[in-house]
């Protein structure tokens, strides 16, 4: 076979693998253009052009090269695309490339081949492990000023991308029979099995291609190619209507009540996500079963110079080749110590690789393989490695033979197989340690989590035939537990033989140079045996002393090593010594995937009211109230400032009549023969003696006896109820009086819906708004006072027979009317009303002119409704029902709540009526020290009166009402602020309520 497709790519096979060579894909590794072709991984087109050094170690800075083939990886870790979307430490063995991508290398300076911080591995007897608790502790006074700007610099991996994150993500939620975690021949034959009984089935893979090793081996099933057979399972998969393939996501975690959590990297092999397209979803997948089926995971083997780059994994090395269609070297060694590296020697040479020797332990080796390595002209030597070295690229290793002669052969390429470790993770995030199999030298899983079976390599079963026949058969019991009739049992399909002997070498001892057990933590043999001596021996100590498989791969090369070792050094075997816990995620997850949805604009998307256009051709400046937009004010042409729109506002309203938006507050339609007796339960005021086409302002508590929101409820017929409540606060509302009908009262004949958003609601407030209205409702509606009083609310029509509804209910202290009409319609309300209105000069009003009108009628609000107050602070502790329960009843009765001097909500004013009073000012007696011990309260909210002329606020105060008259302190250092307020009562305007009533 040729070893070189063209000059572009010098180690790119001329035929073989899945690559599609039709489709060529430019990319850039550290600002050099280099082409691949689609199907390739970053870490497969580096090594078809030639690159080995693809990064730096962290700690000691030393080069690295591709270790692995998969998830795994721990060397080649790069930073993908540029900009705003730069993302580190991405692994190059899953960066599936696309054409533009580009990449560069991290952890080095002034570049990769030069850098400057290698000088680190000079003084590497100072940075063993427990380096940080050891050093940088004298003198004191050099931690804050030189020692943690140091560490804190040399930390750390990559580059952030420092921008706002231009992509979207999403949440997503689904529903299967069963989830199959893995798309190789384990899991492809599972999903298979319950896919043909009619199972729902969801199949999840982290790769962009199915097939798992089949992809990588040159395997037969049932005298066919391993790539024909699973072609056949894909294409039945796909045509079974009830089956779900997910490539490119990865079950990152299992949780309890079979419930799986997936990322699907939609876009990530993009160079910018399709229009409409997330870059990434997190899925919630809820499964009745699922099966593992996530293949094993090939392990190193310690010795001096085992980072360099070229030392690969024996399997990594067949990946490349068959897959992929690179040739990793030319001139190749294998150490191997089982007959699983020997297969790696065979596909090298059929690529037109030289491999120079096998070098195998092992002192009884089969017959079939010695005659493999005499085809091939390769020299067995029964030894070991015992260093490598090159620096920059393998130039050669040391072998130890077994009579002890050491001798040195010329390489580019060490293929390194010690055995298999399946991967188990999942089996293990619900607390659950592994168990050791003495005949795979491998941790396997023990108990699983609730509806979890383990399928093939994953299981410790690492033969081909096992992982079919496993698949097949817990793909049907997963299917008949889930109620479906599995088709009758069909022969499992035959492969062709192979041998899985091995005798695992963890270490080899005298080599000269460092010996890396975590190569992304620069973890060496020696800093395992320190920890020994040092007392770290529990697994637990072991792995925060020393840092051992605390990166990005969490120890998936790295941790049987590193408990060999220290078995050893404690006399112990490795199963006495123990293994630590895996945890979620398996691999990295992107906070992106998690919660970068909700970000900016994302994080609470902006509502906007049904006449929110209306109000921005009046020209109105909008805040954020809750999810909400809401009109703050509508200034006018010579308006030198907010406050002065605001005083004219307000001004309208009193002397004639003004118009606000208030659809935004939330209203929740509650119906059913126990809908009084549910509002009695929850609200703290009665409400069964409430006539039809009344409202009544209501007070509700949490459970533990703070008050949560207040509002009005309509009651429109007898079983039927419109409740109201705070901008802010409505979906908590919702969620409350939900959770107490489902779990509390579930006897309770009442449901509710959310009618927030079904209705445009408008407040006519001022002495003309009765005469505005008469111009809009139709004529046969009689709006006299007498007919339609203070708190009335009946359905009426508009416009000539438009439903609607009319409630008298006022915020503002003035004679005040809601008109309600269905959302479509709530713009042409709003133009009816201003023309209705035009000849008693009706003016738009904003929350701002609210908040002062309700300040000046002393209306408590969300300043006061802060989640820390009680009824009895704001006042309204004559509303409890002494004659019911309702809930947060009991616990508002607790003694620190009812304390005499408690905070308690009053008025104040300024003693010098032309100073300005500020919300957040705290209460401090005339003449007392500003300290917390003397602190009596706070002004929750303030408001500038034009009707008084002056500023008044609102506040809670120690014993309050019993001080009306006196003066204290606002002080306010943050605003530097501190001048003399009176206390007074907090109706400022009209406490007879003849305004109101009028």
């Amino acid at each position: 076979m040729s070893t070189q497709a063209s000059n572009k790519q010098p180690c790119r096979l001329g035929s073989g693998g899945v690559i599609d060579r039709t489709q060529t894909r430019s990319f850039r590794f550290d600002g050099k253009r280099y082409e691949g072709y689609a199907g390739d991984t970053l870490a497969s087109a580096l090594l078809a052009n030639g690159i080995r050094l693809v990064g730096r170690s962290f700690k000691y800075h030393r080069p690295r090269g591709i270790l692995s083939a998969g998830p795994e990886e721990p060397n080649a870790l790069v930073e993908l695309r540029a900009g705003a979307r730069r993302e580190p430490n991405t692994r190059a063995t899953v960066a599936e490339l696309y054409h533009g991508l580009e990449a560069r290398s991290q952890n080095r300076w002034p570049s990769l081949a030069f850098d400057l911080l290698s000088v680190n591995g000079l003084v590497s007897p100072a940075l063993v492990a427990g380096f940080y608790y050891k050093t940088f502790m004298w003198p004191a006074s050099f931690w804050e000023k030189l020692y943690e700007p140091l560490i804190r610099r040399a930390a750390g991996l990559g580059r952030a991308a420092g921008h706002e994150d231009p992509d979207h993500y999403e949440k997503a939620f689904a529903f299967c029979d069963l989830l199959v975690i893995g798309g190789g021949p384990a899991g492809l034959s599972a999903a298979l099995a319950a896919g043909r009984s009619g199972a729902r089935v969801i199949l999840c893979d982290e790769d962009f291609r199915l097939g798992g090793r089949l992809l990588t081996e040159k395997r037969e099933i049932d005298a066919r190619a391993g790539s024909e057979w699973i072609a056949d399972a894909l294409a039945e998969l796909a045509s079974m209507p009830d089956v779900t393939i997910m490539p490119r996501s990865t079950v990152y975690g299992v949780y309890d009540h079979g419930i799986y959590g997936v990322v699907e990297r939609v876009s990530d092999h993009l160079p910018v996500p399709s229009a409409h397209q997330p870059r990434q979803r997190a899925w919630r997948i809820n499964a009745r079963r699922a099966i593992l089926a996530a293949g094993a995971i090939e392990r190193p083997i310690v010795f001096a110079g085992n980072d360099t780059p070229g030392v690969m994994l024996a399997g990594a090395v067949r990946a490349y080749l068959n897959r992929y269609g690179v040739l990793p070297g030319r001139q190749a060694v294998v150490f191997t110590t089982g007959d699983d590296g020997w297969a790696t020697a065979r596909d090298l040479a059929a690529a037109g690789a030289s491999v120079s020797a096998i070098v195998d332990p092992r002192r009884e080796i089969d017959s079939a393989l010695t005659l493999l390595a005499g085809k091939i002209g390769a020299r067995v030597i029964t030894g070991v490695v015992a260093s490598a070295s090159g620096g920059r690229a393998l130039r050669s290793i040391t072998v130890r033979e077994a009579s002890g002669r050491e001798h040195s052969i010329p390489c580019d390429l060490l293929a390194v197989s010690n055995g298999w470790n399946p991967t188990l993770h999942l089996t293990s995030h619900q607390n659950t340690r592994p168990v050791w199999d003495e005949s795979i030298h491998a941790f396997v899983p023990d108990a699983l989590p609730a509806g979890l079976a383990v399928a093939g390599s994953a299981a410790g079963r690492l033969s081909l035939a096992q992982a079919l026949e496993d698949g097949a058969r817990l793909g049907a019991e997963a299917a008949s537990a889930c109620g479906f009739t599995p088709r009758a049992e069909m022969q499992p399909p035959k492969t062709d033989p192979e041998s899985l002997g091995l005798s695992p070498v963890w270490r080899v001892k005298g080599g000269k140079g460092k010996a890396f057990v975590d190569f992304q933590n620069d973890v060496t043999d020696g800093d395992i045996e320190l920890a020994a001596r040092e007392g770290f021996k529990p697994v637990e100590h072991l792995k925060r002393y020393t840092t051992l498989g605390m990166a990005t791969d969490q120890g998936k090369t790295s941790n049987i090593a590193g408990l060999a070792i220290m078995a050893e050094q404690t006399a112990k075997t490795i199963p006495q010594t123990g293994t630590t816990i895996f945890r979620p995620p398996y691999t990295p997850v992107a906070i992106g995937a998690l919660a970068g949805h909700h970000r900016a604009r994302d994080f609470r998307p902006t509502r906007l009211s049904p006449t929110h256009d209306w109000s921005r051709e009046q020209g109105a400046v909008f805040v954020e109230a809750g999810p909400w937009l809401r009109a703050q004010y509508y200034p006018r042409p010579g308006e030198s400032d907010w406050l002065t729109t605001v005083n004219r506002e307000v001004r309208a309203v009193r002397s004639t009549v003004g118009i606000c938006d208030v659809s935004t507050l939330g209203k929740i339609d509650i119906q059913g023969a126990d809908a009084a007796e549910f509002l009695e339960r929850v609200y703290i005021n009665g409400w069964k003696a409430l006539p039809v086409g009344k409202a009544r302002y209501g007070l509700m508590l949490r459970e533990d006896g703070f008050v949560m929101d207040d509002g009005t409820t309509s009651r429109l017929s007898e079983t039927h109820f419109l409740m109201t409540t705070t901008t802010a606060n409505a979906g908590k509302v919702m969620q409350h009086l939900e959770f107490c009908h489902q779990v509390l009262w579930p006897d309770l004949d009442v449901a509710m819906v959310s009618v927030s958003e079904q209705w445009a609601q408008a407040s006519i407030a001022g002495p003309k708004a009765r005469a505005v209205l008469q111009g809009v409702v139709d004529p046969q509606h009689d709006l006299s006072n007498e007919a339609f009083p203070y708190l009335a609310a009946r359905a009426v029509t508009v416009g000539g027979g438009l439903p609607a509804r009319l409630f008298r209910i006022s915020f503002s202290g003035e004679l005040a009317y809601e008109l309600a009409v269905p959302a479509e319609q709530g713009e042409a309300m709003m133009r009816a009303l201003m023309a209705a209105g035009a000849e008693h000069g009706i003016t738009p009003y904003g929350t701002e002119a609210l908040g002062v009108m309700r300040i000046e009628k002393g209306h408590v609000a969300g300043n006061e409704l802060s989640g820390q107050t009680t009824a009895r602070d704001l006042g309204l502790g004559k509303m409890m029902s002494s004659k019911k329960d309702y809930v947060g009843r009991l616990m508002a009765k607790r003694a620190a709540l009812v304390e005499a001097d408690r905070p308690i909500f009053v008025g104040f004013r300024p003693v010098n009526r032309s100073e300005r009073l500020r919300a957040g000012a705290h209460f401090i007696g005339i003449g007392k020290a500003a300290t917390m011990e003397n602190d009596e309260g706070y002004m929750t909210s303030v408001a500038y009166s034009p009707h008084l002329g002056h500023w008044m606020g609102l506040g809670l105060l120690r014993n309050g009402q019993a001080r009306i008259g006196e003066r204290v302190r606002a002080f306010d250092p943050v605003r530097n602020g501190d001048i003399e307020v009176e206390i007074c009562n907090p109706v400022f305007l009209d406490p007879e309520g003849a305004r109101l009533h009028g």
